[in-house]
């Protein structure tokens, strides 16, 4: 372990700490008694034990693809999924760290808050300071009790960032530079939220996308399109950054604790551009332009992806304080707040639907799905605000966020006509808005540690909302102004949609060797040969083979047998 530093940290300071630890700068091995322990071996193991959890979403993602989608593509969606997390592995290797986290400067400065002297030098010890901690400047951390303040701002040279510095990374590029193994454990940790943003379109271009247009498309994405809006949101440097102490927007800047905005819009938004060019599956919409019933294949994996979500999204929320010693206490909280909006998005989801129902059949319906789909709005609603906002916001959060999820599907199914087969687009793009936005709303202000820029219900001024809202529009103009193209060229190439008989015999038997239920004879049948595998042939194969192995004859083992 390092050389100890007592930091006796005020209201104002904490979130500076988490957030300049979170971003690279030099790390301090802290014990003080009756203040905050913070040590480099306990933040690795909690990036490291979260990162798991979070990685774990990626099963989680292709159970509930895989019994979203027809049986005839089962193979496909699981194959795109797992090759998310391979291919998105290499992107974040080779250029998506250094874009979201490379910080341009490679110099820490430090201020002494008291004097406003700023060096280069190692920190001096809080002995050499005097002053009081009490009116120390949010940027700033004290010393000690009542020995000086000093910042632990990294990586700003005197004068600010330059704006391209501010809009993109430009170091760590192949892992090169790194400091120590702590960069290793937040290097994964911020791998797993990049695979899971692109994780996030293969639901909705799923069933009819060929399998090169899908990898080139995470290639961009990975590499470019979310780290770009990673570095805007969560980097020192970033344009919109809270952690930007040199300069804010509008005196605070964008709060989204656990990845509203950089995941979860990123891979919605890309959805509705993919989903959009792609164009709906073959006999989704009548002709006169209805929409037509196309259910999942297996409701049980549908709902077991579900749960495998919501267990990992207590890495990928609660994970995101970036330590435990002295944080525990916010991840609890951060814990109950997603647990919260799971429940009241599933149990809103549930009377939405049936009342719904009821009004436009006569008869009230309960749907599985859409209830499962309600939890994962109201986890993507709590993403954002979980660590700013009190546990009695969650369950607010999460009910506005069923009403987000629930209407943003109706109106990209019945009024864009976009076929999206799990609803990614309003999962993830409708409930992340509302997401942002539910911080401007609720952050408090002992949380947001930001002045009077806190949530305007909670009786802070409207600069926290102003930033959240400049935020959303900037996010759907860069993906959408990227995306959009890009898939609109992969389809005048003829590269994007595969050939309409292979959509109708399906991707398995068409492309993967067969199908994932070869005993099923609906979905066996091999694509133009009309021939069928039935369990009568299986059985007969199975035989065949015994006789092979013991030399006994089919009809001499029914007779020893009887």
């Amino acid at each position: 372990m390092g050389a100890q530093r007592c930091l006796g940290l005020d209201s104002k300071c904490q979130l500076q700490v988490t957030q300049r630890f979170s971003q690279g700068v030099k790390e301090f091995d802290v014990t003080c008694s009756q203040k905050i322990i913070y040590s480099n071996v306990s933040r690795r193991e909690r990036n490291l034990y979260s990162g798991y959890m979070v990685f774990f979403m990626q099963a989680g993602f292709a159970m509930l693809c895989a019994g979203s989608v027809r049986a005839k593509n089962a193979k496909n969606i699981i194959l795109l999924n797992i090759l998310d997390a391979c291919l998105g592995s290499l992107c974040w290797y080779a250029t998506g760290y250094a874009f979201a986290y490379g910080d341009p400067v490679e110099k820490t400065w430090y201020t002494d808050c008291a004097t406003g002297t700023t060096t280069t030098d190692e920190l001096p010890d809080a002995e050499a300071y005097e002053g009081d901690c009490t009116n120390a400047e949010a940027s700033c951390v004290c010393a000690d009790t009542n020995t000086g303040v000093f910042s632990l701002t990294t990586s700003v040279p005197p004068g600010g960032f330059s704006s391209t510095q501010q809009f993109i990374g430009n170091r760590y590029f192949f892992l090169t530079n790194t400091e120590d193994v702590a960069d290793y454990a937040f290097w994964f940790f911020q791998f797993t939220f990049a695979a899971t943003a692109a994780t996030i379109v293969s639901g909705a271009v799923a069933e009819r996308c060929r399998l090169w247009a899908y990898l080139s498309y995470e290639l961009i994405l990975v590499c470019f399109v979310y780290p770009v809006v990673a570095h805007w949101v969560w980097s020192g440097s970033g344009w919109a950054s809270a952690f930007n102490v040199n300069k804010r927007l509008f005196g605070v800047g964008v709060l989204d604790f656990a990845g509203d905005g950089p995941v979860h819009m990123v891979g919605g938004f890309a959805s509705l551009a993919g989903a959009w060019i792609l164009g709906p599956r073959m006999g989704r919409f009548d002709a006169d332009g209805k929409p037509v019933d196309m259910p999942g294949h297996n409701a049980s994996l549908t709902l077991l992806g579900v749960f495998f979500l919501w267990f990992g999204w207590f890495g990928f929320n609660p994970g995101s304080t970036l330590g435990i010693a002295g944080y525990s206490g916010l991840a609890a909280r951060v814990a109950i707040n997603t647990t919260f909006g799971a429940a009241t998005g599933a149990l809103t989801t549930l009377l939405i639907v049936m009342a719904w129902t009821k009004v436009t059949t006569g008869t009230s319906v309960v749907d599985l799905i859409m209830v499962g789909n309600g939890a994962l709005a109201g986890l993507v609603s709590v993403t954002g605000p979980c660590g700013w906002m009190e546990v009695w916001a969650a369950i607010p959060t999460g009910i506005i966020g069923a009403f987000a999820y629930v209407g943003s599907s109706k109106f990209i199914l019945n009024v864009l006509k976009v076929d999206d087969p799990l609803d990614a687009i309003a999962v993830h793009a409708g409930a992340g808005i509302w997401g942002l936005l539910a911080t401007s709303a609720f952050a408090t202000e002992t949380l947001a540690a930001a002045g009077n820029n806190y949530g305007f219900i909670m009786g802070g001024n409207g600069n926290l909302l102003g930033c959240q809202i400049v935020i959303i529009l900037a996010i759907f103009a860069w993906v959408m102004g990227i995306m959009t193209p890009f898939f609109f060229l992969l389809k005048k190439a003829n590269m994007f949609r595969v050939p309409p008989e292979v959509e109708s015999a399906g991707l398995d038997v068409s492309h993967h060797g067969g199908s994932a239920y070869p005993h099923d004879p609906e979905t066996a049948k091999g694509a133009g040969a009309g021939v069928s595998v039935t369990a009568e042939m299986i059985d007969k194969k199975i035989e065949e083979a015994l006789a092979r192995n013991t030399g006994v004859k089919p009809h001499e083992r029914a007779t020893l047998e009887a």
